[in-house]
């Protein structure tokens, strides 16, 4: 039985990662035709391997790192030719010539870990397996600019149509996580379920991973509305959206105080309000129509980003004014820590969906508080 389910378990993993394993793999072989069928090279070893190093590479730094991969493999290959044409090849002071003259150039140069280990390796292959000629030198620099580009391009074909698309798909399920984690406190409140509660709080310290992903997402839409020429117009939507990433960042960690409160608060011998419940279930409105909003913009719905924004902005005032009525000095301190992080929550979901009104948010959610306008 065991067996069986890591099967299941692997091809649950498959089936989730598929994309990768064929781009990799069409990548890969592409950058290997290219390379002997097209121009004719003989090893044209660097054009699978830079394509599968460019991939192995977070979507968004893609084209950063293909460059790095590109200008690595030229210093490896210029260091390991001089050392060889001086020491000769196949000795120990080769090898330990060009190891150390290459990654002392590419740090020098500021260059990333990519591309040190690129140039050290390139150097060290040229060595070991294929001593540099005067007719092999230029091969391999044009094998990692086949294998740089062709995995460029397979890192856009799935996206060609739609390249905002993974990441309103990130968007709506970010949201509709932190979504169902407001609920899932609420039901612990109301049923004073401490289990439910612990629950709650270890899915709410999860949720760093979703907002990285998050920002990943706008790192990788970036790169291909930029390489996408026909629709980078589309930039300005992205930028629009990427300044809110830190206030879902700061809503996030909010939430994650609020199911720490919700614990403390399951534990007491006396109910939770019927209130507070209610106002954490309105705040998951809110997050869930704040999640519509940012997809629909993305997407270039203006007039349905509106909609969703507005209801957003309803369904927080409404959670604070719930919460406003149990602020009371005769409760208890995990009730204050929850309206405190409730208001919190608010002002960085609204602030969020419009930058720049940080002034207006904070009135408007005071005043649904009852606190006095400053």
């Amino acid at each position: 039985m065991p067996r069986w389910s890591w099967f299941r378990e692997a091809a649950g993993r498959v089936r989730r990662g598929w994309r990768p394993v064929v781009e990799a793999t069409l990548a890969a072989t592409v950058a290997w035709v290219l390379a002997t069928r097209l121009l004719g090279h003989p090893q044209p070893f660097f054009a699978p391997a830079a394509a599968l190093i460019v991939l192995g590479q977070a979507r968004g730094q893609r084209t950063r790192r293909a460059v790095e991969v590109v200008l690595g493999v030229a210093a490896g290959v210029l260091v390991a030719d001089v050392v060889v044409q001086a020491l000769g090849p196949h000795t120990s002071w080769t090898v330990f010539t060009v190891i150390l003259l290459t990654v002392a150039l590419a740090v020098a140069v500021g260059a990333s870990g990519v591309s040190v280990v690129q140039a050290a390796v390139s150097a060290l292959y040229l060595v070991v397996v294929a001593p540099p000629t005067e007719s092999l030198v230029p091969f391999r620099f044009v094998d990692a600019l086949v294998g740089g580009g062709v995995a460029l391009v397979a890192s856009q074909l799935l996206d060609a149509r739609r390249p905002l698309a993974p990441l309103v798909a990130e968007f709506r399920q970010t949201f509709e996580d932190l979504a169902g984690l407001l609920c899932e406190v609420a039901d612990a409140l109301d049923a004073r379920d401490e289990t439910a509660a612990l629950a709650a709080l270890h899915r709410a310290r999860g949720m760093d991973a979703a907002v990285e992903r998050l920002r990943g997402g706008v790192l990788a839409a970036g790169e291909a509305l930029t390489l996408h020429v026909r629709r980078r117009r589309d930039l300005g939507r992205l930028r629009s959206v990427d300044p809110s990433i830190g206030q879902i960042d700061y809503a996030v960690r909010n939430v994650r105080v609020l199911a720490r409160a919700g614990v403390t608060l399951t534990r007491l011998p006396s109910p939770a309000p019927a209130e507070l419940g209610a106002a954490v279930r309105s705040l998951a409105a809110a997050v869930h129509a704040a999640g519509e909003a940012f997809a629909a913009d993305l997407d270039g719905r203006d007039a349905a980003a509106d909609e969703h924004a507005a209801r957003a902005e309803d369904a927080a005032l409404e959670a604070v004014r719930l919460a406003g009525r149990l602020f009371t000095s005769g409760q208890t301190l995990p009730v204050a820590m929850i309206v405190g992080q409730l208001r919190a929550t608010a002002i960085d979901l609204l602030r969020g969906l419009a930058p720049g009104d940080d002034a207006a948010v904070l009135g408007r959610v005071d005043e649904a508080l009852g606190l006095p306008a400053v």
